[in-house]
């Protein structure tokens, strides 16, 4: 059994569960609202965790679970989008993150797994309940919906 200090999970963890967030929400309000719900589920949790790995999947788990909570609340259905003028360091930076912000929540996330976070395909799919052919075939057609995006500026 994984033993772990819930301020060690918070600290290491606590970035990567709201650039998840910010990447399906496309919102800094909603992802900060995510993060702290995905840590109130944490201090929840009875079951404990076998490792690291297993505890991580269960927090990105959780946080597409509430992002996909968040989407079918008829509150979120009647209400409008606000813009929001994000800064950057660098520009590229800020433009494949307009890009990314352009793509589809399905084709985002397996992005963000695969690429920002590390996962394999085989991973990701278990983590998003999906199959590797399906991953596979959605970070194909979003890597290409990103070239399209970035090409067109």
């Amino acid at each position: 059994m994984y033993s772990y200090t819930y301020d060690e999970i918070a600290a290491k963890y606590i970035d990567t569960i709201y650039r998840l967030a910010l990447s399906r929400t496309k919102s800094s309000h909603y992802a900060e609202d995510i993060t702290q719900d995905v840590f109130v589920k944490l201090l929840g949790e009875k079951k404990g965790f076998e490792s690291e790995e297993h505890l991580k999947a269960w927090l990105l788990r959780v946080t597409i679970n509430l992002t996909k909570d968040l989407f079918s609340s008829s509150w979120y259905k009647k209400t409008g989008e606000l813009s929001e003028d994000i800064s950057y360091e660098d520009e590229v930076k800020s433009d494949l993150y307009y890009a990314l912000m352009k793509l589809p929540k399905k084709y985002s996330t397996v992005i963000h797994l695969h690429y920002y976070e590390g996962y394999s395909v085989e991973e990701t799919a278990k983590i998003i309940g999906a199959t590797a052919g399906t991953v596979k075939s959605q970070l194909h057609r979003g890597r290409n919906m990103l070239k399209e995006i970035m090409e067109k500026g």
